[in-house]
């Protein structure tokens, strides 16, 4: 197998990468001994199969998500746990990859135990943890704060604001996450979030959606999501392959994918490797950007040299092609390398 070291020797970027599932087993296995919690594993191996995911244990994105909500998320629960989570996944993916831009996103709502821990400590944490980070390893990072799809507008809009007032701190961006099929339940929720994804853009936040991941809806919820929120990323976003007319204004807008191929063959969002190297060919040749991410590293067991080597391996993309994915990262990423991220 050809390896990226010896391939692609430039810093790699991973603009989509979540906190809950992106942490060595082993660290969220001390948290939670250290914080009393009471696991449904006897001991450490049994654990690790319990955080990760494999074609035994996961066959749709509900599956996939699930581990995220029972049991990631809940461990990474305080403050000083989602200190340390942060720090070790900028860490990790720098040693493992030479991950030198990144972007981290999480729910700090999914964090606080539903309320009876501060968000504001939580999300300081997650800042310090990030500053730790950046510092001895010398990488470019900012944290992005996921809307859950499944939360009353009014949780959602708490995140914003605290994205929005925290943004000179590191905040760089939000997004929307969670099943599509989890719709806005109350009348006139959608134009509330198109409102409010507009502030956010106004105090200088970047954005991204997750949509088009999967075929439950086709590429009509990213037509939705494009003409009226208008975010410069789009996480997944595969299904735009199949809407000629959206992949034109997807590349004349400039809109950027962020692929996660693991995920999606792991989630069965994409059927093998034959799909997904039609789905990428699709996007080249329409002109339609894309960068490649690991979407969640350790519960997926993968990290971004082996999502590039699996790229090369099976033919999906060419040296050529990984060098330019990671140049749009690069070019596309929210983090801003002005002075207000080394304060």
């Amino acid at each position: 197998m050809i390896h990226y070291k010896n391939a692609i020797k430039e810093e790699l970027a991973d603009l989509h990468i979540h906190v809950g599932g992106a942490v060595a087993p082993h660290i969220l296995w001390e948290i939670a001994k250290r914080q009393g919690m009471k696991l449904p594993a006897k001991n450490y191996w049994d654990f690790w199969q319990l955080i990760t995911a494999s074609p035994e244990t996961v066959h749709n994105l509900e599956e996939y998500i699930a581990i995220m909500h029972q049991w990631t998320e809940k461990i990474q629960s305080s403050p000083e746990a989602i200190e340390r989570c942060v720090y070790s996944i900028i860490a990790k993916e720098y040693r493992s990859s030479n991950v030198g831009l990144i972007e981290l996103r999480f729910n700090p709502m999914k964090r606080n135990k539903g309320g009876e821990m501060d968000l504001d400590h939580i999300i300081q944490s997650a800042l310090q943890g990030m500053y730790r980070a950046r510092l001895d390893y010398g990488v470019k990072a900012g944290l992005v704060f996921c809307l859950a799809r499944e939360f009353p507008f009014e949780h959602n809009e708490v995140i914003v604001r605290k994205a929005i007032r925290y943004q000179e701190w590191g905040i760089v961006g939000v997004d929307m996450a969670g099943p599509e099929h989890q719709t806005f339940e109350q009348e006139g929720d959608f134009k509330r979030y198109v409102q409010l994804f507009a502030e956010a853009r106004a105090a200088g936040l970047g954005l991204t959606v997750h949509t088009g991941e999967t075929d439950d809806t086709g590429p009509e919820s990213i037509h939705q999501v494009f003409k009226y929120i208008r975010p410069e990323r789009i996480g997944h976003g595969i299904q735009a392959a199949k809407d000629k007319d959206l992949l034109a204004a997807l590349a004349e807008a400039g809109t950027v994918l962020e692929i996660c191929p693991s995920s999606n063959l792991q989630t069965r969002a994409v059927k093998d490797w034959d799909e997904l190297r039609e789905i990428l060919a699709t996007f080249k040749e329409a002109k339609v950007k894309f960068t490649i991410n690991t979407d969640g590293p350790y519960l997926l067991r993968t990290n971004m040299s082996k999502e590039i080597d699996l790229l090369l391996k099976h033919k999906v993309l060419s040296e050529d092609d990984i060098k330019e994915c990671m140049r749009v990262a690069h070019e596309s990423s929210f983090v801003k390398y002005a002075s207000r991220l080394a304060r």
